[in-house]
């Protein structure tokens, strides 16, 4: 079995940071030494002599990034995600993410077997990193219902729904409640994209109608009250039923005091946010014209929810309520679509462009910038990256921390290095899309080498893993529930 220490560095656990090296044996972690102690001595003196050293002095040494919200190769609005689970997850390692959770799709008329079996077909094989699924339920009926238990039995232990997207993915309040009450009994943990998709019909066809057309309206037509409404709407009746709740990609600060008012009472209720909704706007982004695009420029930042104006305060809301815990997770909702031939088929009609921002290779690079502007710690840095959404969906343990026993899943991390985002030389952009969503974004820090399972999958010279390197990673059960 082969070893590897990683020498000199300072571990961050969610705990916080501390001097330490790291000894690999094969695919896991097999110690962490303190300075001085014996088998540390050992080490240094000879005595034990691993088969490769990584110096990371001066530099973090984190556990691999885990995200839990991905759609590689995901069908929506007549295309689909322009990533496969090889570009999107050879992306992934670039920017220190060695696990992804993906979602399957159900939608109606699909048995949710079979749809999960497309999606595994679609990743065997092709990920550089390890990889796990969620699945969506956008057929709630007696089949799919019996279908949840038989998935959690296969590692599968989270299922979302929508409360948007009427006639592909919305399911009403009473097949929301039966999914619920499936969920109670059997343990598994129900996501939900909260917004009020039929009053945002009415919205969006009144827009079009006015001849508001371009994509700053897809951000007016999906006001915060929608998702406010929603979110409490879910909040109550995951309370009915005793089930629990994790709402994804909250982006309205008023939909996140609602969470928070939940979690406060009790109730196993938990958000995500995503790097785009701390940093980007409804005024900067979608409201943004270019000599190409004109103002169908906005188009590059339409997804769901939408950034919300900063004019409302929702950006500092949001990392307020990251800091005191209220926002369990940061995923990136990574859904790329190319401006050329996909975005561009809702020129003139907003409603009809694809919705989705890629950026599952920046995560941990942007909120380290949280770090450097002191909105977060250390620790809190990996906890929200790492830890918290490992913990979230049954990884903990084997992912999102460094420890004895825990996969060797290991980002080598230079806090004053620097990243440059965007298309073209000497930037970092390996995402399959023909623009970026935060071209010309400046980054203090870098990820300089990443371990898979113990395999150096990524180091100074750039990306040396292989598409079949990831594996499927079966889950247990939610490991924040009480």
């Amino acid at each position: 079995m082969t070893t590897l220490l990683i020498h000199g560095g300072t571990v961050v656990n969610p705990t916080g940071p501390t001097r330490q090296d790291v000894l690999v044996e094969g695919e896991t972690v097999a110690a962490l030494l303190a300075p001085g102690s014996a088998l540390a001595t050992a080490v240094h003196s000879g005595a034990v002599r691993p088969d490769r050293v990584i110096d990371a002095t001066g530099r973090y040494v984190i556990p691999g990034g885990v995200d839990v919200h991905t759609h590689m190769e995901m069908p929506f609005g007549g295309t689909r995600a322009s990533d496969t689970f090889e570009t999107g997850t050879r992306a992934a390692a670039w920017g220190g993410t060695t696990t992804i959770v993906d979602f399957a799709v159900q939608t109606r008329g699909q048995r949710v077997q079979d749809q999960l079996a497309l999606w595994h077909a679609k990743a065997a094989g092709n990920c550089a990193v390890d990889y796990a699924f969620h699945q969506i339920i956008g057929d709630v009926n007696d089949e799919s219902l019996k279908a949840m238990s038989e998935l959690i039995d296969s590692g599968v232990t989270s299922f979302k729904l929508f409360m948007a997207y009427p006639g592909v993915f919305l399911s009403d309040d009473g097949q929301i409640v039966r999914a619920m009450r499936a969920a109670a009994g059997n343990g598994a943990l129900i996501m939900m994209h909260a917004e009020n998709g039929p009053v945002i019909d009415v919205l969006v066809r009144q827009a079009l109608s006015e001849g508001r057309t371009g994509p700053y309206h897809h951000g007016t037509t999906r006001p915060w009250q929608t998702e406010q409404e929603a979110t409490h709407r879910a909040i109550m009746l995951a309370d009915l039923t005793g089930a629990p709740l994790y709402v994804v990609h909250v982006s309205a600060r008023q939909a996140l005091a609602r969470v928070a008012e939940a979690r406060d009472a009790g109730q196993n209720v938990f958000a995500e946010t995503c790097p785009h909704y701390l940093y980007l706007s409804l005024e900067e982004q979608l409201g943004a014209r270019s000599a190409q695009w004109g103002e169908f420029e906005g188009a590059k930042w339409v997804c769901s929810t939408p950034l919300r104006a900063r004019s409302e305060g929702h950006q500092e809301a949001l990392w307020r309520h990251l800091r005191t815990g209220d926002v369990t997770a940061v995923s990136t909702d990574h859904c790329p679509f190319c401006m050329t031939d996909q975005k561009e088929l809702g020129r003139g009609d907003f409603s009809r462009i694809p919705n989705g921002i890629g950026g599952v290779e920046h995560r941990l690079d942007l909120m380290f910038q949280g770090v450097k502007e002191d909105r977060l710690s250390l620790g809190r840095w990996v906890e929200v990256c790492c830890a918290a959404p490992a913990r979230m969906f049954g990884l903990y343990g084997r992912k999102g921390v460094i420890a004895p026993g825990a996969d060797a899943d290991i980002v080598v991390y230079d806090p004053d290095g620097h990243t440059s985002f965007g298309l073209g030389p000497g930037r970092s952009h390996h995402m399959n899309m023909d623009h970026s969503a935060w071209e010309g974004w400046e980054i203090d820090g870098h990820v300089d080498v990443v371990l898979s399972r113990g395999t150096v999958i990524k180091d100074e010279s750039g990306y040396v893993g292989r598409p079949a390197h990831g594996r499927f990673v079966r889950r247990g059960l939610s490991q924040n529930l009480i």
